[in-house]
Order: structure tokens, then sequence, then C-alpha cells
């Protein structure tokens, strides 16, 4: 199958003997082969199953065995019940560019879950992306520009300033534990006198653990700020530095990363992406690896809730 012509598995009752029902899934999850339908698919639709936020633990319990705290993570987002979050709370009528959960960080999760409690009235799907496919977009000058990795940085306040906060990102308000978190991450870091300040180099392709396959895997594009827009970029330079923005990227060695470069890698994933249009009840499972995703603009009333295994 061309690769372009890939997207994610829809999955419905009839498909599988299955009830309509969230018993009817879970009954299903517990004698399927997920992990490697997941790695063969990259991901998977659950539609049809009538699944409430009443009764997504028990289908989260199966798809995502170990879930994990959304620590270090860099979106705006509500906690809403053990290690659930609301989807990232940016305005409805900017799109959220394709990228691979937590791919700044030392640690990421390998699989997310999507669960559609209330639908847009219109757009707010959630386009995924073939990693493996994005990389072999990207320009051959993009690639080799890239190939060392690249340097991310985080300035996180202490409760009052622009980005978020370092309590907010690492869910505790307690110095020590942040320390021991990054001092086994890698990352350079240092107490600022109005909050921290991160600094992390990391790859920007990565292997998948099973397939073996190269994607792009970096989130350049949502740090740096040329994918702020002109307006939004222009505001920010006019009263900081880039290095004193709340988080900003550069090549590993420090040197600045073109915008003509952000601006393709974040438009060639958008171009090819496939949107998942949302209907309330359906579940989404990817690999968080071989898939990127992101979000349209929408109108109305959206609540997509998401959960992360390692």
């Amino acid at each position: 199958m061309n690769d372009r012509q890939w997207g994610p598995l829809e999955i419905h009752p009839s498909d599988v003997g299955a009830e309509a029902t969230p018993e009817g899934l879970v009954a299903h999850l517990r004698s399927a082969a997920v992990d490697e339908q997941l790695v063969a698919e990259k991901a998977l639709v659950y539609r049809g199953f009538n699944v409430t936020e009443d009764t997504l633990d028990g289908v989260m319990d199966l798809l995502l065995p170990n879930r994990l705290a959304y620590v270090h993570g860099n979106s705006p987002r509500t906690k809403v019940g053990k290690n659930v979050y609301t989807s990232t709370e940016y305005p409805p009528e900017f799109t959220i560019s394709m990228h691979n959960e937590l791919s700044y960080a030392s640690a990421w999760p390998t699989r997310l879950m999507f669960f559609c409690h209330t639908a847009a009235a219109t757009g707010g799907a959630t386009p995924v992306v073939d990693a493996e496919l994005w990389l072999n977009l990207l320009d051959d000058e993009v690639r080799e520009a890239y190939a060392k990795g690249v340097r991310y940085t985080q300035n996180l306040h202490d409760g009052l300033g622009l980005g978020k906060s370092w309590q907010d990102t690492f869910e505790t308000d307690k110095r020590d534990e942040v320390e021991a978190f990054l001092d086994t991450s890698g990352a350079t870091w240092k107490w600022t006198g109005d909050g921290l300040r991160v600094s992390q180099v990391r790859p920007s392709t990565l292997e998948h653990p099973v397939t073996g396959t190269e994607v792009w895997f970096n989130q350049s594009d949502q740090f740096h700020p040329a994918s702020l827009g002109d307006d939004t970029a222009k505001a920010l330079a006019a009263i900081m530095p880039v290095e004193e923005m709340p988080q900003s990227v550069a090549f590993a060695d420090g040197s600045p990363i073109p915008d003509e470069y952000v601006i393709q890698v974040r438009d060639r994933a958008l171009d090819a992406a496939v949107d998942v249009d949302w209907r309330t009840g359906d579940v989404l499972l990817i690999d968080n690896v071989l898939v990127g995703h992101g979000r349209r603009p929408y109108t109305g009333s959206r609540r997509v809730l998401v959960a992360m295994s390692d």
C-alpha cells in the first residue's frame, strides 16, 4: 500500500463480533493482540462502542497498561482523573502542528489514547501523520542539517510569567523532586531568580524499537518562534531575546535553525496528515513513535481526553 494512502484502522463492533457497548469493547480487547496490531497499523480507531467518560477506565486499563503522568509536558492541559488529561487547551481557532508526544524529553510514552467525550460543532479533527513518511517528505538539506540533533530550552516561571510554571510542568511544588527528575534526564538546568531554566540535546530522528523504522521525532517547529506566526514572533522578539522565551530551540551545537526549515517541517506534516474526524464515544490509540498527531481548528464545544503509557 502506498504510504500516502495510510490511515488509522477503524474497528467497529460488527468487525469483531462484539456488542456495541463499552463492555463489548473491553471483551474484544481482552482477546485481541493489540500490541501487534498497533505496530502493524500504527493507529487504531475504536468506533461505535458508545464509550463514555464513566466507562473509560476499563478500556484504558487494557490499552494503557502503565498509565503515565504528563510530567515535563509543555502544553496547557487539565488533569481530570488518574493520569488522564484534557487534550491541549489552545484556543479553538488555532491549528496545533504535528508532533510526537514528549519527543523533546528524555523519556516519552510509547502509545497515546484519545477519547472523544464531545465532538466539536465543526472541525476539531485530530490529524495523524506517518512519521516515516514525514521524514521522507523533507528536503535532503533539512534532514542533513538536523542530523546531529537539536537543543531545546525551557524557561519555566515560578508562578507568574509567560508559558507554564515549573510547578505545573513537573506536577509538584517540591524543588528536590524536580531536581531528582532532571538529574536522571540528562538535561542541564539551573534555578533562576524567577523560575527554572532547562536545556537538553535530543535526536531529530528515532528508530522504532520493534520495526527498526527511522522516523522524524522532534518538536523543533513547536519550540521555534517562526511557528508562532509573524505577528506573534515579532511581538515576542521586541520584548525578549530568543533565549529568554518560555521555550526555544537550536541545533545541537547552539547554532540557529533557519525559519524556513521549521516551516517546511511543520507544513509538510500537516499537508500529509490524515484527519480523524471525531464522533462522540470514539477511542483513538496511536503508536507515539510511528505516528505524529495534532489538532485542526474548530467551533463549538469540544472535549477530548488523552492518556499515555510506556
